[in-house]
């Protein structure tokens, strides 16, 4: 994978920096919100050491690649994280995870939408999946707004299953030829 990954990114509302140890607090803290929480691991606070035996879901701590924090441009403030995780040379995982507080206003869009660019244009990659549960409506509508696409729903047998996990999860897509022509 080409393209450095710990370059700045900024859109006209954010500034999308690497992750790093200073992040921590607001880090902990967001994950410390059983609303932002919800579709993750249904609710529960995270051990304030990040150490949950029971997650399978990023949970930054600062320094780690491909994890970029998300500030406000107006007001200077953590607004949550973003993340393009390689899972080969020629594809990577789309996350993010945002504050309440900057829930509705088009940040996830936003910051979603750099990191789609960053991937096709800078790292060279060919496809860019993303995934939720499929209640998650709101995640799922900013996959779209990012010109991700579903491709399927996949059902678990969790041992501990979350609320509406019966549902299944959704993944989404884009390929650098789809990204292409509508850019």
């Amino acid at each position: 994978m080409k393209g450095d990954q710990s370059a700045t990114l900024h859109t006209p509302r954010l500034s999308l920096r690497p992750v790093r140890k200073a992040d921590r607090g607001d880090l902990i803290a967001l994950e410390r919100d059983a609303e932002v929480m919800r579709f993750v691991n249904g609710g529960r606070p995270t051990p304030e050491d990040g150490l949950d035996p029971k997650a399978d879901f990023l949970m930054p701590r600062g320094g780690e690649p491909g994890i970029w924090t998300a500030v406000g441009v107006a007001s200077q403030t953590f607004i949550g994280w973003f993340s393009l995780t390689p899972h080969s040379e020629a594809v990577a995982q789309l996350g993010y995870r945002l504050c309440r507080s900057a829930w509705g206003q088009g940040f996830a869009s936003e910051g979603a939408r750099a990191l789609v660019r960053k991937g096709f244009v800078e790292m060279q990659l060919n496809r860019i999946v993303a995934t939720t549960m499929a209640a998650n409506h709101a995640s799922r509508r900013v996959m779209e707004k990012a010109g991700l696409t579903y491709v399927r729903t996949v059902y678990f047998d969790w041992p501990d299953p979350l609320a509406d996990s019966h549902l299944g999860d959704v993944e989404y897509e884009i390929t650098r030829a789809d990204w292409q022509r509508v850019t």
